[in-house]
């Protein structure tokens, strides 16, 4: 009896296949067939934001972004590619972790004049999220660590990437290592597609991820995928990382953010900071909540409400006695140094995964990378004035011990 060896995990090849445009639509009817609300991107208020999907037409077909610091618009693509945009103003957190929710509500017992507190039961949505991009994709992982909830968590979002051809001018995901590919990180997508337009016509290669994905796909039209087909579509993804419009410094952050607590830096990015908190609400990893607490007018009703919360606001780090952070300078230091730097002590990972969003939506255009590399130059100059001291210091003792 012969003995069947298994294929190494590392050698077996994810299923492939090809759809075309057309079948986005027999997608988002298989994705509602298995109880699922699909999500993604559609235009709506000038910008390609996130909403549920009625039909495939209300994808963004040709339709682009264009951003830069403090800038974001909407530009026409004649090719009408179907995910030929960068990150918009909103990202999946939205979903995951809304914006405000009720945590429970309390009616007092006209017997005892107790409370008696309600836990907040709704059904949970299941979700189908349709174009997330490969920063995305960290992101979903990175906030399900910091909120401490399994990936799986009421069955987990379906979860159909888009691997990245069309990086913005504010994008750096390359360097933050989250992108603009994800082929290889099965296990975090159920579908991954590669948009290719143009030759010979306008089509998307797949690859599974999961069971669920494989199900999916089953029920989707679909052929085999052409000869060279993969190589093209790997090469598209590849180019998009040299068009990546900005890149972090290339050293340890955490090092250069611990020894850049006095930098004069952060004098000069505090004198633009509006500290409005834009970057951490369009951050698709910032978390910070406040929980508020309400009565009705009688006084028999009361609600605990959760809203987001952001490290720019003073009274974020109140505390008995007042603010710990009052100033532009200290709150920015403060956001900067966790999302590059004390991120990893928290989470084991950085906070930020390079989507951009927070320097195409900062009001005067602060860029987190330019920051950085500030920052670096600063460190950069001190240890160099240090290395040349050191120099002469030795050179003063040889000649002293001639």
């Amino acid at each position: 009896m012969s003995t069947v060896v298994p294929e190494p995990a590392a050698q077996r090849q994810p299923r492939r296949a090809v759809i075309t445009a057309d079948a986005l639509q027999d997608l988002i009817t298989a994705l509602r067939t298995a109880g699922l609300r699909p999500v993604g991107p559609t235009v709506r208020d000038g910008a390609i934001v996130l909403d549920e999907l009625g039909s495939a037409a209300d994808l963004p077909h040709g339709r682009g972004s264009a951003t830069a610091p403090g800038a974001y618009r909407l530009v026409e693509r004649e090719d009408g590619a179907v995910f030929g945009h960068s990150a918009g103003p909103q990202s999946w957190k939205q979903f995951l972790h809304p914006a405000r929710r009720l945590l429970f509500s309390a009616d007092r017992d006209p017997a005892t004049g107790d409370f008696i507190p309600e836990p907040e039961d709704s059904e949970p949505v299941h979700y189908a999220f349709i174009g997330v991009r490969p920063c995305d994709l960290a992101a979903v992982k990175i906030l399900n660590r910091a909120l401490r909830r399994a990936p799986d968590a009421d069955r987990g979002p379906f979860i159909v990437a888009v691997e990245c051809t069309e990086p913005g001018a504010t994008c750096f995901c390359a360097s933050a290592g989250t992108g603009p590919g994800c082929a290889d990180r099965s296990g975090e997508f159920d579908l991954a597609l590669v948009e290719l337009v143009g030759e010979p016509a306008h089509r998307f290669l797949v690859t599974v991820g999961s069971e669920r994905g494989d199900a999916i796909l089953d029920a989707v039209p679909h052929g085999p995928v052409p000869d060279g087909l993969v190589q093209r579509a790997r090469a598209a993804v590849a180019a998009a990382a040299g068009r990546m419009g900005r890149t972090l410094p290339a050293t340890d952050l955490r090092v250069l953010l611990a020894r850049s607590a006095d930098a004069e830096r952060w004098d000069d990015v505090a004198a633009r900071c509006l500290t409005c908190g834009n970057c951490t609400m369009v951050c698709p990893t910032c978390f910070c909540t406040s929980v508020e607490d309400t009565t009705d007018l009688s006084g028999d009703h009361a609600e605990r409400w959760e809203s987001w919360d952001s490290c720019f606001d003073i009274d974020y780090s109140y505390i008995h006695g007042g603010s710990v952070r009052t100033s532009a300078k200290s709150r920015y230091r403060q956001w900067l140094t966790h999302k590059f730097g004390t991120w990893h002590d928290q989470f084991g990972t950085s906070g930020c995964v390079g989507c951009g969003r927070c320097i195409a939506w900062c009001p005067v255009g602060i860029d987190v990378t330019e920051e950085l590399a500030a920052l670096n130059d600063g460190i950069d100059r001190i240890d160099r004035i240090d290395r040349i001291g050191g120099a002469e210091q030795s050179l003063e003792e040889t000649r002293g011990s001639r």
